[in-house]
């Protein structure tokens, strides 16, 4: 099983499908990858040699930013616009959708699952 940037890729997968369980690199990053280390698009992770994958180790260490710094760049920069107090931040910050979208209905997803409204109780006579 190739490791690669801390990723335990799956061996028996293309190279191109195999690389985008890297987080941070997508098909189209893949094949970029892949044409500039020269690998054919139908190689499979278990026929690329050692020189390959260390090839491939390499390219994606110095120009990409994958993984673990990608996710605290994300996250940094989540927490710079919530530190900022703007309109994006306070959305991240409640928990709302931060692009606009409609929340009267919808937003489940960010808004997590619906809680039903308490009313007044009925008064009987």
């Amino acid at each position: 099983m190739a490791r690669i940037a801390g990723v335990n890729i799956p061996t028996q997968k293309r190279v191109i499908i195999s690389l985008s369980y890297i987080h941070g690199i997508g098909r189209t990053k893949a094949k970029d990858i892949c044409a500039a280390c020269n690998i054919p698009d139908d190689r499979r992770v278990q026929d690329l040699t050692d020189q390959e994958v260390l090839t491939i180790r390499e390219m994606i260490d110095q120009d990409y930013t994958v993984e673990g710094d990608l996710r605290r760049a994300k996250a940094m920069n989540i927490k710079r616009l919530m530190d900022l107090g703007c309109y994006r931040g306070l959305r991240h910050r409640k928990g709302l959708p931060v692009r606009g979208q409609r929340t009267h209905t919808n937003a489940r997803t960010r808004k997590g699952p619906a809680r039903a409204i308490t009313g007044k109780k009925k008064v009987t006579k």
